[in-house]
C-alpha cells in the first residue's frame, strides 16, 4: 500500500526556483568540455572524481570543495578534478540513511522537497566558491532531472548497472557517465551496459515519450566484485583492465571512446580506506609500463573528506557518516602524486 505524504513539484519548477546563473553556466560548460575530452582521448589529462562517500551536510562539503578548488589550481595542467557530491546513498538491505535527497538532515526524517532545494543550493554554491562542478550517482533515474543542469559527471552504481532504466537514461545524458561493473564483476554485463548507454533509445521519461541520441561518453568503472561468499575481490589489476579493453574491441558494431576509471575504494580496497593510496600507486605504475593500459585508464574515483575514517552520527565536522574516507592531508598528497605521474 502507498500512502501519499507530500506532493513533490516537477524538476522544471525546482530549476525555475533556483536556476543556474549565466556566469556559473559558463564555468560548468568549460568543466564539462574538459571531462568529455579526457574520456574521448582528446586530452592527456586524468579525471579524478574525489570527495566524501556521501554528502550529508552542506557546510563541510563546501569547505572540502573550496580546498579542492585551490588544489585544482596546482594540478589543472595534468588533472581534471571533479568533487564527489553524492546525494543519494544506496543501501545493501534497503534501510538506513539514504542520502541528502531523501533526508537533508540525517538525524531527522525524510523531507524530499527540502532535500532537493538543499542539493541545488549546495551544487550551485560549490561551483561559485570553488570553480568546480560536481559528480553525483544516478541512484534513481527519475531524480536525475532535478540536478541535470548542475553536474559534470554522473555515476551508475554496481547495483544499478544491469537495470534497464539506468541504461536508457544514461543514453540521453551528454556528459561522461561512469558505469560500474556489477557486483558479480561480469565484464560482458558491463560492456552490454555501456553499449546500451551509447545507443539511441526511445522510452518514457518524466511523463514524456523521449528519444535519445546515445551517449558516446558512457564508459567503464572498475570497483571490484563480491563473490558468492561475500568476499571482496579487487579488479583494478592489469589483467582485468585488459579484459575490459578486449570487451570494448569485441562489442558488436563497436563502442566509442574506450575508457576505464578505477574506483580505488569499495571492493577494490575492501573499504579499507587507506588502501586507496596503494591502489592508485599500482595503477599509475601500470600506466607507465604499458601503452594500452595507459591509453584506456583515464582516471580514478577516490573517497575522501576533511577528517579520515567515519562516524555513526554527525559529531565531527567533515567526517563521513557512511563509508570511511581518506582525510584531507592524505588526499592532497595523493592528488599531487597523481599529477606528477600522470
Amino acid at each position: 500500500m502507498f500512502e501519499k505524504q507530500n506532493l513533490v513539484p516537477s524538476a522544471e519548477e525546482f530549476v525555475a526556483e533556483c536556476p543556474l546563473p549565466k556566469e556559473l553556466a559558463a564555468v560548468k560548460a568549460e568543466r564539462d568540455a574538459l571531462a568529455r575530452d579526457v574520456i574521448a582521448g582528446r586530452s592527456n589529462q586524468l579525471l579524478v572524481v574525489v570527495g566524501p562517500c556521501s554528502a550529508h551536510e552542506s557546510a563541510p562539503v563546501l569547505e572540502y570543495v573550496r580546498r579542492l578548488g585551490k588544489l585544482n589550481e596546482r594540478v589543472k595542467e595534468k588533472l581534471v578534478l571533479i568533487p564527489r557530491i553524492y546525494t543519494n546513498k544506496p543501501r545493501t538491505k534497503g534501510v538506513g540513511y539514504k542520502g541528502m535527497f531523501s533526508q537533508p538532515d540525517p538525524e531527522h526524517g525524510e523531507d524530499i522537497v527540502k532535500g532537493i532545494r538543499t542539493i541545488r543550493k549546495l551544487l550551485l554554491d560549490a561551483i561559485s566558491e570553488s570553480g568546480l562542478s560536481a559528480a553525483d550517482e544516478m541512484l534513481y533515474p527519475e531524480n536525475y532531472a532535478y540536478v541535470q543542469d548542475l553536474l559534470t559527471y554522473v555515476a551508475v552504481g554496481a547495483r544499478s548497472s544491469e537495470n534497464q532504466m539506468h541504461r536508457l537514461v544514461s543514453s540521453g545524458i551528454d556528459l561522461p557517465v561512469g558505469i560500474k561493473n556489477p557486483m558479480s564483476g561480469s565484464i560482458p554485463v558491463l560492456i552490454n551496459s555501456i553499449y546500451a548507454a551509447q545507443s539511441p533509445q526511445v522510452f518514457k521519461y518524466q511523463n514524456y515519450q523521449v528519444r535519445t541520441s546515445g551517449n558516446p561518453y558512457a564508459h567503464a568503472v572498475l570497483r571490484g566484485r563480491v563473490d558468492n561468499y561475500g568476499n571482496d575481490i579487487p579488479n583494478y589489476h592489469y589483467e582485468t583492465v585488459m579484459q575490459v579493453l578486449d570487451g570494448y574491441s569485441r562489442a558488436e558494431g563497436g563502442l566509442l571512446h574506450p575508457a576505464v576509471i578505477i574506483d580505488a575504494n569499495h571492493s577494490n580496497s575492501g573499504k579499507r580506506f587507506k588502501q586507496q593510496i596503494r591502489i592508485v600507486e599500482e595503477v599509475l605504475q601500470n600506466r607507465q609500463y604499458d601503452a594500452d593500459f595507459k591509453r584506456i585508464v583515464k582516471g580514478f574515483m577516490i573517497e575522501s573528506f576533511l577528517v579520515e575514517g567515519c562516524q555513526k552520527h554527525d559529531e565531527v565536522f567533515g567526517k563521513s557518516i557512511t563509508d570511511p574516507c581518506l582525510g584531507w592531508e592524505d588526499t592532497e598528497r595523493l592528488i599531487l602524486d597523481i599529477a606528477e605521474k600522470a
